[in-house]
């Protein structure tokens, strides 16, 4: 019996990972696959095409698979096994063959043009309409009408691409896995606050180097050691491990997967008719074109570029002023910032972290998501959990009636990749028979507790925590008729709007007074420390922007230019991200072969968003600060326009709807200080 196959007998039909066994993978795949075409070939016999019977009817053929394929990979990035990733590589060719399946066979897309060609005389509601336009467009942007030798052409390309993107980030995971910094004379530690010495040892002890300590590419134990080891030869080799992952030159480099993934990509777009990859994605996102996107982040780094500048001479200064080193080097950013940022501000990390105990952050965000929302999270340890440290959560609204499951899970594990995300196991949507409420989780990197302290967050995973809970509330206050349309299924550039304006709560006293408190004296977090913590909030803002629009020039420049031309992956990354640099580049190292946002994730042509949906963050919290941060108004119109409604319209419609106007970009520079 296939657990995966059969109805979830489980609360709220969640995935019964205590059943599932990695040789009930495949099988599941592939008949949930047979089931879909089963569905499909009923669409094809429809002798009179209409909405319901066609369009409806293929948008809910493939719910069995869906739910399969969730649970496989979003194990694959949170809990995985050389095993899961064998099967991952039989598995993705099969959806992407199925995928093509679908969107290249004519006579369902005649059933689907049929019903598209006549819409002017149906009387569909806005959400119909996004959906009959939306899968119209998903069919000739896959395909639809190429001929026999394009479309089988187009086949290869997305067979190809899956299996390259799925090694990309494999490779990446074991690079991370594979280094370790051993550390056996404690006068190499100096500098390090003792929760980051005794995470090491701690960690020396699990991997049999007891009396030693260990450092690896995990952000809970690089970010420390870059934040405050003295030691700077130490912290140069830690940065260029860190940075130099997928580009050794050995079964592990990334640079030819990078070449071939853009190679395949180019002529993807341009067998489609584009004039390259980046016009093809852009064509479905708010900024329209890669000439906006470049406009954008050049005006921004114009704006951003004087002020990161003179931080990064204030900050030379410094070091050179405390320690009398020759120049700045990457390496020292992160240790001279915070120490700068101390004398500056008179706040560290370290002063903050007894504020921030895990379990009183995560009651944080409920009570916050409670004010605003009249969410209620219940643990339930009847759902069934696909680790020990992942805990599931019903969710309730303000009349007890149940609206979502969510999973949490924080800490860094092998079988986990690095960094933070949220995800879904079951998308929202309405059917006949109901509703279908969604599975969401997120899945983070924070520091373990070690045997004499809990887990305490730095100021920057509190924001982490904010920001995914943010993408969270997208997902679990969905309310649409469609999958395909509800919670985080929207323009991508418009995906970062609710977990980037989540952040602002974490600076507001009103918001901290709710959960920042001392882990062991229970003292609520000292107004004067909220002052400096907002005080801070600027500091180094020229730099980080400027940095997030190197990555940003960087997507687009891989994404605009012809792949033929890129004979060096180092040549072309030092060449693009020229205007950005504020520092001597580092030998060795690559920001490309390590990117997997772009060349695993869904970030391709797309990295850009996270800056334009800062605008629309900036200026959407103005509406909250001005109403008040708790303001019920304001969160009932946020939650109605933007959280609820998912891509049922175009999101400059829904942001206008919320704020009544265009989003401007002031309220940005001013947050970053970068308005004169």
């Amino acid at each position: 019996m296939n657990p995966l196959l059969e109805k979830f007998k489980t609360p709220f039909e969640t995935a019964p990972f205590h059943l599932i066994k990695n040789e009930h993978y495949l099988p599941a795949v592939q008949a949930a696959i047979n089931e879909a075409k089963k569905e499909i070939e009923k669409i094809k016999k429809v002798s009179d095409p209409n909405f319901e019977n066609t369009v409806e009817a293929l948008e809910n053929s493939e719910s069995g698979l869906s739910v399969i394929s969730s649970i496989f990979f979003n194990l694959n990035a949170a809990e995985t096994n050389e095993e899961i990733q064998k099967l991952a590589r039989e598995i993705s060719p099969l959806l992407s063959a199925h995928s093509n399946d679908v969107l290249l066979d004519e006579q369902l897309f005649e059933k689907v043009k049929w019903v598209y060609d006549k819409k002017d005389n149906l009387t569909l509601e806005i959400e119909q309409q996004t959906l009959l336009d939306k899968m119209y467009k998903s069919f000739i942007r896959n395909g639809a009408l190429l001929d026999e030798r394009g479309k089988k052409q187009l086949r290869e390309i997305d067979r190809s691409l899956s299996q390259l993107g799925l090694k990309f980030g494999e490779n990446v995971l074991n690079e991370t896995n594979k280094y370790e910094l051993v550390i056996e004379d404690e006068a190499d530690l100096k500098g390090l606050p003792e929760s980051a010495k005794e995470a090491a040892a701690q960690l020396a002890e699990e991997k049999g180097k007891k009396g030693k300590w260990v450092f690896t590419l995990a952000f809970p134990s690089y970010v420390p050691f870059m934040t405050y080891a003295e030691n700077r030869n130490l912290r140069k080799e830690l940065f260029i491990a860190y940075n130099s992952k997928g580009c050794k030159g050995d079964d592990l480099d990334n640079k030819e997967i990078i070449k071939e993934i853009l190679k395949l990509k180019d002529e993807r777009a341009k067998l489609l008719g584009y004039k390259n990859y980046a016009e093809f994605i852009l064509e479905e996102r708010m900024a329209g074109s890669g000439q906006k996107v470049l406009d954008f982040l050049y005006n921004l780094l114009q704006k951003a570029k004087p002020k990161a500048i003179s931080e990064m001479a204030e900050l030379e200064a410094f070091a050179k002023k405390l320690d009398r080193i020759d120049a700045l080097k990457k390496w020292d950013i992160s240790y001279y910032a915070e120490k700068l940022k101390k004398e500056k501000y008179e706040v560290d990390d370290e002063l903050l972290k007894p504020y921030f105990e895990l379990n009183n952050t995560i009651e944080g965000v409920f009570v916050t998501a409670k004010k605003l929302y009249g969410m209620e999270f219940i643990p339930n340890a009847d759902i069934p959990v696909y680790h020990p440290e992942v805990t599931a959560y019903e969710v309730r609204d303000q009349d007890q009636k149940h609206i979502a499951v969510f999973y949490a899970d924080f800490f860094p594990r092998p079988g986990k990749r690095n960094g933070a995300w949220m995800t879904s196991y079951r998308g929202q949507k309405k059917t006949n028979k109901g509703e279908q409420r969604p599975h969401i989780s997120i899945v983070c990197n924070f520091s373990r507790p070690t045997k004499s302290k809990p887990s305490l967050l730095t100021f920057n995973e509190v924001t982490t925590l904010f920001h995914e809970f943010g993408h969270a509330l997208h997902g679990m206050l969905a309310e649409g008729r469609y999958e395909s349309l509800s919670g985080t299924n929207v323009y991508w550039d418009f995906v970062e709007l609710p977990s980037q304006i989540f952040e602002n709560w974490c600076y507001e006293k009103e918001c901290l007074d709710l959960f920042a408190k001392h882990h062991e004296t229970g003292e609520k977090i000292p107004l004067d420390l909220i002052e400096k913590l907002k005080k801070a909030a600027n500091f180094h803002q020229g730099y980080q922007t400027v940095r997030q629009i190197s990555f940003g020039l960087l997507d687009m420049g891989y994404h605009t230019s012809n792949p033929a031309e890129i004979d060096e992956i180092a040549e072309f990354e030092k060449k693009v991200m020229r205007d950005t640099e504020l520092l001597e580049p580092v030998e060795g190292t690559l920001m490309s072969s390590a990117f997997s946002h772009i060349f695993q994730g869904g970030y391709a042509a797309g990295y850009y968003s996270y800056k334009w949906a800062e605008v629309l963050d900036a200026d959407a919290f103005e509406l909250f600060l001005e109403k008040g941060i708790f303001d019920p108004e304001t969160a009932l119109a946020f939650k109605n326009h933007i959280l609820s409604t998912g891509g049922k319209e175009h999101p400059e419609v829904l942001y206008q709807r919320f704020r009544g106007r265009a989003p401007k970009p002031d309220a940005l520079l001013k947050r970053a200080g970068l308005l004169h």
